[in-house]
């Protein structure tokens, strides 16, 4: 999934979640996807909702988009995994133990959120160092130069 439609992504977390429910066989990526659902028990009744892939959700009426949510935190798991941006993991860890895992992850979240923001506005690729940085004065460690 390097480059996945709306359709395909909500289809993905449907399925991992439906998966993990029917206690069938998931892949790897499936696992993680549904750990990440059953972190959010939020969004459980509309990972099983016959609607869910045509649902819209609406900044303008105040909702968050729950798939935009899950998707971030899947990425960001693939980011502690692989220590990409180079620092992350101990960035991680640093957060994690005085915030909680989940909490940790949302306080990445944030932070990956940002970035993506200033990204898009300015028209120019994510910057890895102010993201870890910013990862990294949240947790308490030095920010890392250029």
């Amino acid at each position: 999934m390097f480059n996945p439609t709306r359709e395909q992504v909500r289809e993905f977390f449907i399925e991992a979640w439906r998966k993990y429910q029917a206690q069938e066989v998931l892949s790897a990526l499936e696992t993680i996807a549904a750990g990440i659902a059953l972190e959010h028990p939020e969004y459980h009744a509309l990972l099983s909702a016959p609607d869910a892939l045509s649902q819209e959700f609406s900044p303008e009426n105040g909702q968050s988009n729950p798939f935009l949510h899950l998707s971030l935190h899947l990425a960001i798991e693939e980011q502690i995994s692989i220590d990409q941006p180079p620092g992350i993991q101990a960035a991680f860890e640093a957060l994690r133990k005085f915030r909680g895992r989940h909490n940790a992850m949302h306080e990445i979240l944030d932070c990956l959120g940002e970035t993506m923001f200033k990204a898009l506005r300015d028209k120019t690729s994510p910057d890895g160092t102010a993201y870890l940085n910013s990862i990294r004065r949240r947790a308490g460690i030095p920010p890392v130069d250029d």
